[in-house]
């Protein structure tokens, strides 16, 4: 099974995001997870990278917490 690997992620205001991560499967990035605190009971969201979605649903969603939302990718990721 790939081991997914969570890097903070660089943005283009120049600056690290302690609530921003890209996620990562054999050295290429196949998605991001990031707090948006849009949704309040549910401010994490997770969401596959374009091109690496073919065959899997959902391909993105909301979650509680970080941990939760990686759980939530790696099922999608490995259509369980």
């Amino acid at each position: 099974m790939d081991q997914l690997i969570l890097k903070r992620a660089w943005r283009s205001s120049g600056k690290w995001d302690d609530d921003d991560y890209n996620v990562v499967a054999d050295g290429v990035v196949i998605g991001r997870i990031f707090n948006g605190r849009r949704q309040l009971k549910r401010p994490w969201m997770w969401t596959l990278a374009f091109g690496h979605r073919e065959d899997r649903t959902p391909t993105h969603g909301y979650a509680a917490t970080r941990q939760a939302a990686m759980a939530a990718f790696a099922k999608s990721w490995r259509r369980e």
